[in-house]
């Protein structure tokens, strides 16, 4: 069984900075690809960053949105997948998911893995 889970989420006043953190666990044999989705109420999720480790060098994606605001990385000893979120806008409050492409074995096929999502709210 693979699991993630998020920390971070909150409360924050807008202009202000939050980090979500997201740790995977339990039979992983390699995590490929990872990112962030967020939600919010009454519409659909959308990608929010994801990042792409080749060898020794990642690349990392952001939705228009949140392009020179947030930052995405990833510690793979950790197996840990962070979104540093600064600036936040009244339009970034959402339920924020993390997504891993996780394989469990060597020559196994990878598949996705969502976290259980964290809230983050913004105050005016």
């Amino acid at each position: 069984q693979v699991q993630l889970v998020e920390s971070g989420g909150g409360l924050v006043q807008a202009g202000g900075s939050l980090r979500l953190s997201c740790a995977a666990s339990g039979n992983i044999f390699s995590i490929n690809d990872m990112g962030w989705y967020r939600q919010a109420p009454g519409k659909q999720r959308e990608l929010v960053a994801h990042i792409a480790s080749r060898g020794h060098t990642n690349y990392a994606d952001y939705a228009d949105s949140v392009k020179g605001r947030f930052t995405i990385s990833r510690d793979n000893a950790k197996n840990t997948v962070y979104l540093q979120m600064a600036t936040l806008k009244r339009a970034d409050p959402a339920v924020y998911y993390c997504i891993a492409d996780i394989s469990s074995a060597y020559g196994r096929g990878s598949r996705d893995y969502w976290g259980q999502g964290t809230q983050v709210t913004v105050s005016s």
